[in-house]
């Protein structure tokens, strides 16, 4: 082929419908709209399988057709000569194309009627650009590639996960645009990510969970897979809880838990990209826009590249030997007799929730590490704390050795911040934490 096929994707955008044309074995051709073409690799592509029509009964006997693709901007039309492989029901491409066809349908008004079953795969055969007139290509609005090279640098250069994660979210409205972005981190005992670092939005959102499986969030991370969606959808859109209050019934079930996910009220493209460390995943690195197609093939590309990157970081974070205590700090040892109103904390054993009076704070396993924290703050007047003694504590249950504790430990203090608690978490060096108690406290385990 003298057109490589990754230089024209942004024909599979879905902005203008392809035509494929297909024949019968008598030679009899029919020519219908395609709602999708979608990117596999340098030699295939993928056709959204909706309807058991003359298009499909042609394919099952006849597996040559061809494909004609427009340019969105330049209009140039392209022919590709296409031969069917397969038809793919489940897995990463299936939930790709299904995501991205429901962000098309819903912006055609075609929600009811646009239905994937199958992600038919073709090997791409050859490539023509048709004659006819073109107009000139746009000018991209940015180097994603120098983006890429400089946010790499600065990721290099991060000594601890909440700046690595912190750098990450900055970086991405620096040189990639990119306003509104989350990292969420697995947790992979309750089958759920949680989130812990995000930007652009009014409230933080550290805490709030997503089940795997459920919206592009979870359907990346459960197929290990970038999603990206460039139209409004509703079939993939998030609820943000609103906490209610409930009386006459015991605390558990009386005071909502879940903590409202931070989020565009109606994104207009989402894009969803799996972060991980060899085989392991690790979280997912989220970013949306309230501007349809905002996210490009291009874009994917360059998220896939800095998300390796960043799991990568996370792994040699998490194995690097802790730093002696970092004597510069003012230290934050409690006063011999705390001043206050006694702050009541209540720990449930159940899913270890921790409440703070009456107002909810945390659950799992960033909830048995602050209660772990607190209890030899009272009984040990301790104050100094490392990660690798917190790793190896049999009270805390960490659900893995590879478990991502500093992830636990910045949520933790991020959901401190949130409730502006009269206790926070200090951290004094690599590794090494101190436990801030301003007012005097009683727990209270249930």
């Amino acid at each position: 082929m003298t057109i490589k096929l990754d230089a024209i994707r942004e024909c599979f955008e879905g902005v203008i419908p392809a035509t494929i044309a297909t024949a019968s074995p008598d030679g009899m051709p029919n020519i219908a709209l395609l709602s999708q073409v979608q990117f596999v690799d340098s030699e295939h592509v993928a056709l959204s399988y909706q309807f058991f029509n003359k298009t499909r009964q042609n394919v099952m006997v006849n597996p040559r057709v061809a494909l004609v693709l427009v340019h969105p901007v330049t209009v140039t039309q392209y022919r590709l000569a296409l031969e069917y492989l397969r038809t793919e029901t489940a897995g990463p491409l299936f939930e790709a194309m299904k995501a991205k066809l429901a962000g098309i349908a819903s912006h055609t008004g075609m929600g009811g009627v646009f239905r994937l079953l199958g992600s038919d795969v073709y090997r791409v055969l050859d490539i023509q650009k048709i004659p006819g007139e073109s107009l000139p290509a746009q000018p991209p609005q940015r180097n994603l590639l120098a983006g890429l090279r400089t946010t790499t640098e600065r990721l290099a250069a991060c000594g601890d996960l909440d700046r690595l994660l912190a750098e990450t979210l900055s970086c991405l409205e620096r040189h990639f645009g990119i306003r509104h972005a989350m990292v969420l981190m697995l947790d992979q005992p309750g089958g759920r990510l949680y989130t812990v670092a995000s930007h652009g939005y009014e409230a933080s959102g550290a805490g709030s969970e997503i089940p795997l499986g459920q919206g592009v969030i979870g359907v990346a991370a459960r197929e290990r897979t970038p999603i990206r969606i460039g139209h409004m959808t509703s079939e993939y859109a998030y609820s943000r809880a609103v906490r209610e209050s409930a009386q006459d019934s015991d605390w558990a079930s009386a005071l909502e838990t879940e903590i409202p996910l931070p989020g565009l009220a109606a994104p207009r493209s989402q894009l969803a990209v799996p972060i991980s460390a060899g085989q392991r995943l690790l979280g997912v690195l989220y970013v949306e826009s309230p501007l349809d197609l905002r996210f490009t093939y291009d874009d994917e590309d360059a998220l896939v590249a800095l998300a390796g990157q960043l799991g990568m970081a996370m792994h040699l974070l998490q194995n690097a030997p802790a730093d002696a205590p970092d004597e510069s700090q003012d230290g934050c040892e409690p006063p011999l007799q705390q001043d206050g109103t006694p702050l009541a904390i209540r720990h449930y054993r159940e899913n270890d929730s921790i409440f703070l009076d009456d107002d909810y704070l945390i659950k799992g396993v960033a909830g048995s590490i602050f209660w772990t924290l607190l209890r030899d703050f009272l009984e040990k007047e301790r104050t100094e704390f490392t990660n690798r003694e917190l790793r190896l504590d049999a009270r805390i249950r960490l659900p893995d050795v590879s478990d991502n504790l500093e992830a636990r430990l910045i949520l933790l203090s991020k959901r401190l911040a949130d409730r502006k608690a009269p206790v926070h978490i200090e951290k004094t060096g690599r590794g090494r934490f101190r436990l801030c108690v301003e007012r005097p406290i009683r727990l209270l385990d249930e």
